[in-house]
């Protein structure tokens, strides 16, 4: 495998990761309150090592990418990970 295919295949691993994260620090700015409002580039990120990390956990349970286990798992993941940046518990 060329460097070019593992960028492919890593970038096309990770892309529901990304995608997930992106939507979901969005939704969470406009859910909830001003003041538990974090940052927008650090819950990406933050929600995206997320995210990568359940992916993987389901690549090695299920030994393929692509389970709907393991992407209802990544939004349930990338969801809790953003109301615990956004302390969600004091709204």
């Amino acid at each position: 495998m060329s460097p070019l295919e593992l960028a492919r295949h890593l970038l096309s691993f990770l892309a529901p990761a990304v995608v997930v994260a992106v939507l979901v620090a969005l939704a969470a700015r406009i859910a909830l309150p001003r003041a538990s409002r974090p940052a927008w580039w650090p819950s990406v990120a933050v929600n995206t090592l997320a995210g990568a990390g359940v992916l993987a956990a389901g690549l090695w349970i299920f030994g393929r990418d692509g389970k709907m286990a393991t992407y209802g798992a990544l939004v349930i993941a990338v969801a809790t990970v953003q109301w615990v940046i956004g302390r969600g518990w004091r709204s």
